[in-house]
C-alpha cells in the first residue's frame, strides 16, 4: 500500500512504498542520496549499491531531476533530515527518467521562473508558499464559520462598479456592457440584511497598469459584512480575524515557515493589541511631528540607513574572507559547499539591503513632504508601520479620498468612517473597510459627487429605504496576507498562476 511522506512519522521502522519525483540527487562512495517529493512533503532516500545491485544502482544513478519513481524501503528516524525521517531503499521502479529539466538547482532570473511557473511550483519554496496559502484559506473559513457568519457568493459579472469603472475589465455580456467584479461588497451589504453576518470569498479583478510588488490583476478577496456593526465593532472583528489566522499558521505551518526561513517573531507579536490611529495622528507620525516611544520616523529612518550601510559592509567582508579561504585550498568538499552556500545567501541579503539603502532616502523625503488630505502611498505605509511591531489600523479618513458608500463621522463630517489595516515589516494595506452610509440622501449626494450612474445604484439605495440599519464590513486581499505571513518580496509568488500587468501566461 502506498504511503505519503507526511505520514512517515507513523511508520517508523516499517517498510513502506513511496511514489514521487526526484527533487535532487547526489552520490558518494556506493551511495545515492535521493530527495524525493510526493506533494505532501520531502524525504531523503538512501540507495546502497550493496543492497540494490550494480544494474539497478546504475539506472538510479542516471535519473535526472524530476524523474518519477516508485520506491520501497525502511523508515528510519533522523532528526537531521527534513521531516525527521529518511528511507533506506530496498527497490526502485522508474516510471519516467526525466532529462534536461529546465529549472536547475541554481539561481534563475525571476522572468525565467515566471515563464516556467507551471514547473516552478514544484520547488521547495513554492511548495511551502502554496501550503501556507492553503492553510490561510482553511483558517479564514474556520474563523467565520465559528463566529456564525454565512458564506455567500457575489457575482463576478457586474453591471456597475463599487467605485467607478476606471480600473475594471469591461466585457460583453450578451450585447450589454459588463465588468469583472472589483469587489463583492455592495452585494454583501444586501446579503447581510438577510442573514445578519455574511462573508464572500472569491476572485476579484483590477485593470490598473501597476507593476508594484503589491498588485495583481486577478486576486482573491475575503469580504465580510455585518448588520448592526459600527466602525469600532468592525475594527474589533478585523483584529480578531487577523490574529486568529496568524495563530493558526504559526501552529499548523511550522515546517513550511522553516523552509521559507521566515523569522516568526513579528507574527508572534500579533497576540498584542493592534495599534489604532486616526488619519490625523497617523499623518503627524509619518511627518515626524509626533513621537512614538520618544522617537520620530525621521530619526528612526536615519538610524536605519546607517545600520543598513554597516550590514552591507559586514556581509561584503564576510564574503571576501570566505572566498579567500576557498581559494587557499585544502578545504574539505563539505566545508567548501557550506561556504559557497553562505556566500550565495550573503549576496542575496546584500541585494535586499542595497534596495533598502536606495529606498530609505526616498521614504525620508516622502515622509517630510507628505501633503495632508492625500491617501497613503506604499512608502507612507512603510514609514508608519516601521514605528510599530503589530498591525496598525488607521481610521477616520478625509471623506474626499474614500469610497462613496462610507459613512461620515457624525461628530466631524470632514471624515469618513473608513479603516485600513497596515501590516508591519513594510507590507502596508492588507485590509480596507469601514462603516457604511445609511442615510439615503447623503448616499445619493455621494453617488452624484463621484459621477456614478444613479440608475445602476437604485437597487443599492433600496437597502436604505427598507429596513436600514447600521452596518459595516471590510475586504482582505488573500495574496497580500500570504505575502506578509511568508515575508515574500512580491505577491506574484502567493498565487499558483499570477495574472498581472504584462503577465498572462502560462
Amino acid at each position: 500500500m502506498k504511503t505519503y511522506i507526511k505520514d512517515l512519522s507513523t511508520q517508523q521502522d516499517s517498510v513502506v512504498t513511496l511514489q514521487g519525483w526526484v527533487q535532487n540527487k547526489r552520490e558518494s562512495k556506493g551511495l545515492i542520496f535521493l530527495i524525493l517529493r510526493d506533494g505532501s512533503g520531502f524525504c531523503q532516500c538512501i540507495v546502497d549499491l550493496g543492497n540494490i545491485g550494480e544494474e539497478n544502482f546504475a539506472s538510479i544513478s542516471a535519473l535526472g531531476q524530476e524523474s518519477s519513481i516508485t520506491l520501497t524501503g525502511k523508515v528510519v528516524a533522523d532528526t537531521r533530515q527534513i521531516g525527521g525521517y529518511e528511507i533506506h531503499v530496498d527497490s526502485v521502479d522508474i516510471i519516467q527518467n526525466c532529462s534536461d529539466y529546465p529549472i536547475a538547482n541554481k539561481e534563475h532570473g525571476i522572468e525565467f521562473l515566471m515563464d516556467q511557473r507551471h514547473l516552478w511550483l514544484r520547488s521547495k519554496r513554492q511548495w511551502a508558499i502554496m501550503r501556507v496559502r492553503n492553510q490561510v484559506i482553511f483558517a479564514i473559513h474556520k474563523f467565520f464559520q465559528k463566529e456564525g457568519f454565512v458564506q455567500m457568493d457575489a457575482p463576478i459579472f457586474t453591471g456597475n462598479a463599487c467605485e467607478g469603472t476606471t480600473d475594471l475589465f469591461e466585457t460583453d455580456f450578451y450585447g450589454e456592457a459588463a465588468y469583472l467584479s472589483q469587489s463583492g461588497q455592495l452585494y454583501g451589504e444586501s446579503m447581510a440584511m438577510a442573514m445578519g453576518k455574511i462573508y464572500t470569498f472569491g476572485p476579484t479583478f483590477r485593470s490598473e497598469k501597476s507593476k508594484t510588488r503589491r498588485h495583481l490583476s486577478e486576486f482573491w478577496m475575503i469580504e465580510p459584512e455585518m448588520a448592526f456593526y459600527d466602525i469600532f465593532d468592525n475594527m474589533d472583528c478585523i483584529e480578531d480575524f487577523v490574529r486568529f489566522v496568524v495563530k493558526e499558521i504559526l501552529e499548523n505551518s511550522k515546517m513550511e515557515l522553516e523552509l521559507l526561513e521566515r523569522d516568526t517573531a513579528m507574527l508572534e507579536k500579533t497576540v498584542k493589541p493592534f495599534i489604532r490611529l486616526t488619519y490625523d495622528d497617523a499623518v503627524a507620525i509619518i511627518k515626524g511631528e509626533k513621537e512614538v516611544d520618544t522617537k520620530t520616523t525621521i530619526a528612526v529612518l536615519e538610524a536605519d540607513l546607517v545600520e543598513t550601510k554597516a550590514q552591507i559592509e559586514a556581509l561584503k567582508k564576510d564574503i571576501a574572507e570566505r572566498e579567500a579561504l576557498i581559494a587557499a585550498g585544502g578545504m574539505k568538499k563539505g566545508k567548501v559547499n557550506f561556504n559557497l552556500n553562505t556566500i550565495d545567501k550573503n549576496k542575496n541579503q546584500i541585494k535586499q539591503l542595497e534596495e533598502d539603502e536606495r529606498n530609505i532616502p526616498q521614504w525620508l523625503e516622502s515622509a517630510k513632504n507628505f501633503t495632508y488630505g492625500e491617501d497613503f502611498g506604499g512608502s507612507d505605509e512603510t514609514v508608519l508601520t516601521r514605528m510599530f511591531d503589530v498591525p496598525v489600523m488607521v481610521y477616520d479618513w478625509p471623506h474626499e479620498i474614500k469610497a462613496f458608500y462610507l459613512k461620515r463621522n457624525p461628530e466631524n463630517p470632514r471624515f469618513a468612517r473608513g479603516v485600513d489595516m497596515l501590516a508591519p515589516e513594510g507590507y502596508g494595506e492588507v485590509v480596507g473597510g469601514g462603516e457604511r452610509e445609511t442615510n439615503e440622501t447623503l448616499l445619493i449626494e455621494k453617488i452624484k459627487e463621484h459621477q456614478l450612474p444613479m440608475e445602476e445604484f437604485e437597487w443599492y439605495l433600496d437597502l436604505r429605504r427598507f429596513g436600514s440599519v447600521p452596518h459595516a464590513g471590510f475586504g482582505l486581499g488573500l495574496e497580500r496576507l500570504v505575502a506578509w505571513i511568508c515575508k515574500l518580496p512580491h505577491v506574484r509568488e502567493t498565487i499558483p498562476f499570477p495574472r498581472m500587468y504584462g503577465r498572462l501566461k502560462p
